[in-house]
């Protein structure tokens, strides 16, 4: 009788461990670089946030701190998320220069044709030919945003000589080499600090999205944006990544992990991009109706002479992709069949 209340007592035991188990609340530390008015803190990361806590009847939960409040910079937040100093962080892939080189083929110029379509692209790309860049985490999404365009204090960009000797920031390596190819001068910083480096004349200007635009105020601190045709391949975009730490991934119980694997992938990536971009319209109609400032489309036989002179940048990723081993063309051909094949 002793034995079988000893038996029964652990069986009573193991089941209430299993019960907790199934039953914990988890909280994750979910950071980025952004205001929180920003469209990223309010839309694109919250949705996730009230997806996974519906989809685990609230068991899983977030608490979103914008604008680096654990600390840190921009270009630290993947590592933050590798380190477990946040769980979840959304940052874009080149603020680590060199350290995402697969992955930023898709911010080549003129390869973007809409950010839904070149989202589900990245992922995918990622999945065949760049999972080793994120070995270290969990990653939930790759996307990136809409057409970048060209925001200028003193002169209007209106074909490719105006860029000369221009200080024009850049985001990422990639994009400042374009700049280059342009004949700017680039600058590349982290898009916080876009709005000191205009005023204090750092830099002539800037490229970025529309939507992210009004929340630094640079309507306020230019007077002109010039954009390229958008029925036509963007200038360029930027890949962001959303990775969460692994260890507090793998933490969670089987249930909890199918919840943010169910909340993860093409599906999610093409939902940021999607999101980000659509702000673009709300972003671009500030500048419109901001009183004195002029938007400028740029014609497709210039849009050309820009192709012309940024192609070799296609070759240098390819050989660059060469020197590692692999076969670069092969790798580009593919992201620009994945990008079309997803664009309607």
């Amino acid at each position: 009788m002793k034995r079988l209340l000893t038996h029964t007592a652990l069986a009573a035991g193991l089941m209430c461990s299993a019960w907790a188990a199934q039953a914990q609340t988890v909280t994750l530390k979910v950071h980025h670089f952004l205001g929180p008015q920003s469209i990223q803190h309010t839309t694109m990361l919250k949705t996730w946030c009230d997806n996974i806590a519906k989809d685990s009847s609230n068991r899983l939960n977030c608490q979103i701190y914008p604008a680096m409040q654990l600390g840190g910079s921009p270009p630290q937040l993947f590592d933050q998320a590798k380190d477990g100093v946040a769980d979840v962080v959304w940052t874009v892939a080149g603020y680590s220069a060199g350290r995402f080189a697969k992955s930023q083929v898709f911010e080549l110029p003129f390869m973007m044709t809409n950010a839904g379509a070149t989202s589900r692209a990245a992922w995918d790309f990622v999945q065949k030919h760049a999972q080793d860049e994120y070995k270290d985490v969990k990653l939930l999404a790759v996307h990136v945003h809409g057409p970048g365009v060209i925001f200028t204090k003193n002169k209007p960009i209106t074909k490719i000589e105006d860029l000369k000797g221009m200080k024009m920031r850049g985001p990422t390596a990639t994009v400042t080499k374009m700049l280059a190819n342009m004949g700017a001068t680039p600058v590349g910083m982290p898009v916080p600090q876009v709005p000191e480096a205009l005023s204090k004349g750092v830099i002539d200007g800037a490229v970025i999205p529309y939507e992210v635009a009004p929340g630094l105020k640079v309507q306020e601190l230019t007077k002109f944006a010039s954009e390229t045709d958008r029925n036509s391949p963007a200038l360029y975009t930027t890949v962001f990544v959303v990775p969460m730490n692994k260890a507090k991934y793998e933490s969670l119980p089987a249930d909890l992990k199918a919840v943010i694997d169910k909340n993860s992938g093409r599906e999610f990536s093409a939902f940021l991009g999607s999101t980000q971009e659509g702000n673009d319209v709300p972003g671009r109609k500030i500048f419109a109706e901001t009183p004195g400032y002029t938007i400028t489309q740029i014609p497709a036989a210039e849009v050309d002479r820009w192709k012309k002179a940024t192609s070799e940048l296609d070759d240098a990723w390819a050989a660059d992709m060469d020197k590692r081993g692999l076969n670069g063309k092969a790798m580009l051909g593919d992201a620009i069949s994945m990008i079309k094949g997803y664009t309607k």
